[in-house]
């Protein structure tokens, strides 16, 4: 009776397992035939080079070095799925940029999103600017500037011009906008392939 039980379980959990196989195989086939962001790679790099872009990781560095010695950081990872939108793609991009001034230790930080616009193209949204006075300084008592929704729009406008004087134009975040949703799309179909390896052996 109790081999019985056991093989009764055995083969309960086989079709489990059959059933979440059939699934996981469905669902691969629907992302690979669709080619989901597969076409959409649009913007360039312009002066940037890419630091840091490990298959397995979310996010992407980048990095440009100025004639004058100054050097511009950006780091960029896709942020939760935005609702409502009309842009195609479906989620916003979280972005820093530094800036360090040869010479001197302090850092220029802005925080950014970056979001499909109504005309198909990338919308830049500024929502932070920090003076750092060292990368070894940034406990959270430390004070890095009022919060940005409270500045001058006039002075909101110029930092934000800043930003795309050293490079931080649309073509740079059209690009992060469909190379970070084509790079977590293909994870994705990563993740569902290991899946679907390690119950097949087992069925």
């Amino acid at each position: 009776m109790q081999r019985l039980n056991s093989v009764l379980r055995q083969g309960q959990k086989a079709i489990v397992d059959l059933g979440l196989l059939t699934v996981l195989r469905s669902e691969i086939a629907h992302e690979l035939s669709s080619n989901r962001f597969q076409n959409d790679q649009i913007g360039d790099l312009g002066d940037f080079v890419v630091d840091w872009d490990a298959p397995e990781s979310e996010d992407v560095l980048l990095r440009r070095k100025c004639e004058s010695g100054e050097e511009v950081a950006v780091s960029a990872l896709l942020g939760p799925q935005m609702y409502g939108g009309e842009g195609m793609f479906p989620r916003e991009v979280l972005m820093k940029v530094c800036f360090k001034k040869p010479g001197f230790n302090s850092i220029l930080q802005f925080d950014c999103g970056v979001c499909s616009g109504t005309d198909s193209g990338s919308e830049l949204h500024l929502r932070g600017a920090y003076y750092l006075p060292s990368p070894a300084l940034l406990h959270h008592s430390l004070y890095k500037g009022p919060l940005f929704s409270t500045l001058d729009h006039h002075l909101q406008d110029k930092l934000k011009e800043y930003l795309v004087a050293k490079g931080i134009g649309r073509g740079l975040t059209d690009f992060l906008l469909s190379y970070l949703h084509r790079k977590e799309q293909n994870q994705y179909v990563s993740w569902l392939q290991k899946l679907e390896s390690m119950l097949a052996t087992n069925v």
